[in-house]
């Protein structure tokens, strides 16, 4: 019986390690694009900020999940200061993520401006260990590549260019190689 609880611990470990991306490491190629196993990401342009964490959501169910469990609802300038989000009720779901307030502290144009969904690739194991710690309301320090992403089967994800771009496509898709909370 011993035997057999251990062969199925040691099972589940290795079909646990064998589901998790931690240990996957994308292959630079020769166009400066990376091979990740299934997808070539190209970098688009250095992504580098100083924000306070709104929210954070973790997906396991979705087709982005096996290339970015983890979107991070960023603020800031006025979207990181605590007398602000005091007033703001901040939420994720469906890889969006919403904002509302009974009264504005702020213009909404300047939440809108001041803040971001970010789809999350982390680029090594180190980047996925900072932010499996990462929690709501944590100030951190970003950085890595907004990038465009196509899968081996035709599945294609691109990241904004913009900070001020709102809805459908607005997110952040973010090569993270390093993150730092403060």
């Amino acid at each position: 019986m011993k035997r057999w609880l251990v062969f199925v611990g040691v099972a589940a470990g290795v079909w646990l390690w064998s589901h998790q991306r931690g240990g996957v490491v994308a292959t630079t190629l020769a166009d400066g694009g990376l091979e990740y196993p299934g997808y070539h990401i190209n970098a688009l342009e250095n992504y580098e900020i100083d924000a306070r964490v709104l929210s954070r959501h973790d997906y396991r169910d979705d087709r982005e999940a096996a290339l970015a469990p983890t979107d991070l609802a960023l603020g800031w300038g006025p979207m990181a200061d605590e007398d602000v989000l005091a007033s703001i009720e901040v939420s994720q779901n469906h890889r969006w993520y919403f904002w509302r307030a009974a009264k504005l502290p702020i213009p909404a144009r300047e939440i809108e401006h001041h803040s971001a969904n970010v789809h999350i690739i982390a680029a090594s194991t180190a980047a996925a260990n900072a932010l499996a710690r990462v929690k709501p309301h944590d100030r951190v320090r970003v950085a890595g590549k907004l990038v465009d992403v196509h899968a081996d089967d035709g599945w294609h994800w691109r990241s904004s260019l913009s900070r001020t771009d709102t809805g459908a496509s607005a997110c952040e898709l973010l090569w993270l190689e390093r993150l730092e909370i403060l």
